[in-house]
């Protein structure tokens, strides 16, 4: 099933200081999941992050929020954050059905949400590169068990030419000459 901008959200979960320094492939998350969030406020598609418990592990990596104007941040002590009722509510209310999701803990809470997504029936979209745990065997097994339960494994590039959509309009232009054509050069490691 092919991503829409209009139905889409993307869930950014956990990427917090204190955490990310143990995180296996850390920098390579934050470059895939910011480089996606800017993509996705170029295009209206609305961006959330999550932070567990933030007086033990930080707020989210400063580097990510920077380049933002609109985020929603939303503050949990579930792993799942759908167990959270104002979070499940608000997502409701926003009628967003396709739901790209990244973050830390792959094992953990990104895994334990992506569920949570899937039995309230939405469209899960596990970004792959952007998505990690301390160690690489953990964020595997959680992308292979989202996955057996009917998340999608994607990639930034693909999801963003999905947005797109197509490549004769004045947005593909400037969202090419901002975002993917610097990026084309890059070598990225899947997990």
């Amino acid at each position: 099933m092919r991503l829409y901008r209009e139905k889409s959200l993307l869930l950014i979960v956990d990427l917090q200081t204190r955490l990310l320094p143990v995180i296996d492939g850390k920098q390579q998350v934050i470059t895939e999941a910011g480089w996606l969030a800017q993509v996705a406020e170029r295009l209206d598609v609305p961006v959330w992050v999550t932070e567990q418990s933030p007086e033990k592990l930080g707020e989210t990596a400063p580097t990510l929020l920077q380049p933002l104007t609109e985020y929603r941040r939303w503050q949990k002590q579930h792993f799942n954050a759908m167990e959270d009722t104002a979070f499940s509510q608000a997502l409701s209310a926003s009628a967003k059905q396709q739901i790209v999701i990244c973050g830390t803990e792959a094992h953990i809470c990104v895994l334990q949400t992506a569920l949570g997504l899937l039995e309230a029936g939405y469209q899960v979209y596990w970004l792959s590169e952007a998505t990690a745990s301390r160690r690489r065997e953990e964020a595997t097994l959680a992308r292979e068990r989202a996955c057996h339960q009917g998340a999608v494994s994607v990639s930034a590039d693909m999801v963003a030419y999905e947005w797109l959509r197509q490549c004769d309009t004045d947005l593909f232009k400037e969202a090419h000459q901002q975002f993917l054509k610097p990026r084309s050069a890059r070598t990225l490691t899947f997990f």
